[in-house]
């Protein structure tokens, strides 16, 4: 089943993309327009949640099948380097909350600072270069225009969802006695938004008391908590 789900989303991004690019038009007066940014950018989101169930061997028992989506899944995001977000994200794991996290921001807990701090951390000069590159091959068939709102502007969308989702509500200060010992809280509604705001991925102490639940069970972990 991960390597369905995994699968499935990368499909579905890829397809959306490319059926955006070719039949919607860049029309700022219609609903239908920006309706089909929100869904790029979801389905970017779920992208890298793909990756992320790679870092944690839930997409597949096979450890090279396994490997290869989550690398696969993560360049496709942003041209994004695998092991190094594995090795930061087992430290993140390891240390979470604290001054050893990189995903944390133990100096400012402003969301901008935090953002453009996790941002820095993860940005490379090759990174850029690769979108760069992939950005001016894309323009041989697409529009500008196109390729800045359907492909862009999604990707960066979607960095904001992962990260108040995903980093800065479950992590932020006041750490409380509820968030022990992961530092993590979790979301308090229900299944239904969080599955559409990132795929379950609110239900953050869940994932770091358990993290080899891949995200689409991690809604059966909130409902067995007390």
């Amino acid at each position: 089943m991960g390597v369905f789900f995994a699968l499935s989303i990368i499909a579905v991004w890829a397809g959306h993309l490319f059926y955006a690019l070719e039949r919607v038009a860049v029309d700022y007066s219609s609903p239908l327009f920006y309706l089909h940014i929100l869904l790029q950018t979801y389905f970017f989101t779920g992208l890298f949640i793909t990756g992320h169930d790679s870092m944690h061997g839930t997409v597949s028992r096979k450890s090279l099948l396994n490997k290869s989506i989550g690398f696969f899944s993560v360049f496709l995001y942003a041209g994004m380097w695998y092991p190094r977000l594995l090795s930061n994200h087992h430290l993140h794991h390891k240390f979470p909350g604290t001054n050893q996290d990189p995903d944390y921001s133990s100096r400012s807990q402003n969301y901008w600072v935090w953002y453009g701090k996790f941002m820095f951390k993860y940005l490379t000069i090759i990174q850029l270069v690769i979108m760069a590159v992939l950005y001016n091959v894309l323009r041989i068939w697409y529009a500008d225009s196109s390729l800045i709102w359907f492909w862009v502007v999604p990707a960066v969308l979607s960095t904001f969802q992962l990260f108040y989702f995903g980093t800065y509500l479950p992590h932020k200060r006041p750490h409380t006695d509820e968030m022990e010992p992961h530092n993590a809280r979790t979301l308090k509604k229900n299944h239904i938004w969080a599955m559409l705001s990132c795929y379950f991925f609110g239900y953050h102490h869940e994932h770091h008391t358990s993290p080899g639940i891949p995200w689409w069970k991690l809604y059966k972990a909130k409902s067995a908590r007390p």
